[in-house]
């Protein structure tokens, strides 16, 4: 028989990761990586103020063929975050909606996705 064991982080983690995925319904112009780090920067503007914009948030990977990027985001930012990405609606003037696709504290929990396993 299995047994169940509970564990618990004592300290939370210093940072989140997002793999997010920005979608363009028209199929224009794609960002650049700078672009993109921009646009993330404008949402959080847009929504929290400057204070928001100061937000310490890295784009680790961003793949322009797919318009995906994982984000590290320090873990007291978190929400603020999620909700500017969720909430921005337009880029360059057109429609947009960004995805938050997965979050973890760790970024080795990212690597993989069991949604997306072929067998």
């Amino acid at each position: 028989a299995a047994a169940f064991e509970r564990r618990v982080l004592r300290r939370a983690a210093e940072h989140h990761y997002l793999r997010v995925r920005l979608e363009l319904p028209d199929g224009g112009a794609r960002p650049n990586a700078a672009q993109f780090k921009q646009l993330v920067v404008t949402a959080l503007r847009e929504l929290h103020g400057e204070v928001g914009a100061a937000l310490p948030v890295d784009v680790l990977t961003y793949e322009e063929k797919s318009l995906s990027a994982i984000l590290r985001v320090i873990s007291s930012g978190l929400v603020k975050l999620w909700s500017a990405l969720t909430l921005l609606g337009f880029y360059q003037n057109r429609r947009c909606a960004f995805r938050v696709l997965q979050t973890s504290p760790f970024l080795l929990a990212l690597s993989g996705n069991s949604r997306e396993l072929v067998l």
